[in-house]
């Protein structure tokens, strides 16, 4: 099998089933975006999947996004979706069309004024540290409320909605409290499930899941 007809596969077979948790929870299939994560894969590798229907693309890391997203064809997007180093959001804001990793008021102001200045409206998400992970990035929830009302003021930054990455496991009630949580905050985009846990995630709300493994393969 070439190295497109196993992409093509993969990724028909991640949106079959993302068809079928969003049916199994009432909902229509186009409501779940499919955000195909490169992270350590070749730019080729993303031009084979967006060829097999692939229009979104997550990068964990600024230096990656900025060697791969330019090569992307005009109708894809870029989605940063790993940790942000507030020294880093002028290159993430130029770079990207969405940034799902915003976790304090500091690197919110930042990539307002960097896409400002590039006169641009850049898409966000709020990420909320749901396991209580010292090594995780994200704003707790108790403190989100806040960090959103503070984004939604920004004139640069177009807030989409809350983005999460749960501790291994069971990650199933993560996903619940974060639907709530958007709930309460009036926010309908919930960026969660990756490639072990995206069925789960879309029977819960996700509108956003990030899948790398399952379509691409192995990490190299």
């Amino acid at each position: 099998m070439t190295r497109a007809a196993e992409i093509a596969a993969r990724l028909a077979d991640v949106k079959r089933r993302i068809a079928a948790a969003a049916a199994r929870s009432g909902r229509p299939p186009g409501s779940v975006l499919l955000v195909a994560v490169g992270k350590t894969f070749p730019l080729s590798d993303l031009l084979l999947a967006h060829a097999a229907g692939a229009r979104a693309f997550g990068e964990n890391r600024v230096q990656e996004a900025e060697e791969k997203f330019p090569g992307l064809p005009p109708d894809a997007a870029g989605h940063l979706i790993g940790p942000l180093q507030s020294n880093k959001a002028n290159r993430a804001a130029k770079i990207a069309a969405v940034i799902q990793a915003i976790d304090s008021l500091d690197l919110a102001r930042r990539l307002d004024r960097a896409a400002a200045a590039c006169g641009k409206s850049l898409a966000v998400f709020v990420q909320v540290r749901l396991g209580g992970e010292a090594t995780k990035s994200g704003v707790e929830p108790a403190d989100a409320a806040a960090l959103v009302e503070a984004v939604r003021a920004m004139p640069a930054l177009h807030l989409r909605g809350l983005m999460t990455i749960p501790p291994p496991g069971e990650t199933r009630p993560h996903f619940a409290a974060l639907r709530k949580l958007g709930e309460t905050l009036g926010l309908s985009e919930l960026s969660m499930g990756m490639s072990d846990d995206f069925e789960a995630a879309v029977e819960e709300g996700a509108t956003l899941v990030r899948v790398g493994s399952a379509i691409f393969g192995k990490r190299r």
